[in-house]
């Protein structure tokens, strides 16, 4: 099963993800520090991101560009309260697989988790 990264500055925010993701067969790991995550990712090979846009010392887009640098084939789905075109647009040009509107839709977050790990395993 897929192994999955959550990062979110509101602890509660990150446990709510991360059991809907368990409830799913979904190995997941949760934090609520960037430096503790991105420390995890240098160690640990990862299927996906699941990274809030609004964090305590960087932004979610700034988190999956330095994810991008030590695994480059990680996808990501980006998480916010607040979106906007530009913040989705600086997700996408970052690389982000997909951007998810707070508060979570259970079936949505499921959804797009699933279609982005299906096309993650169809890649060459």
């Amino acid at each position: 099963m897929s192994t999955i990264l959550v990062l979110d500055d509101v602890k509660d925010a990150a446990v709510l993800v991360s059991r809907i993701l368990k409830k799913k067969g979904y190995t997941v790991h949760l934090f609520v520090d960037e430096d503790k995550a991105l420390s995890f990712a240098k160690n640990n090979d990862l299927d996906l991101a699941i990274l809030d846009m609004k964090l305590r010392k960087m932004d979610g887009v700034e988190v999956l560009a330095e994810l991008k640098r030590i695994q480059p084939e990680i996808k990501a789905i980006m998480l916010t309260g607040y979106p906007t075109a530009q913040t989705a647009q600086r997700s996408q040009k970052e690389g982000a697989s997909g951007y998810c509107i707070k508060p979570i839709d259970k079936r949505e977050l499921e959804q797009a988790v699933a279609e982005i790990l299906v096309s993650k395993s169809s890649e060459p």
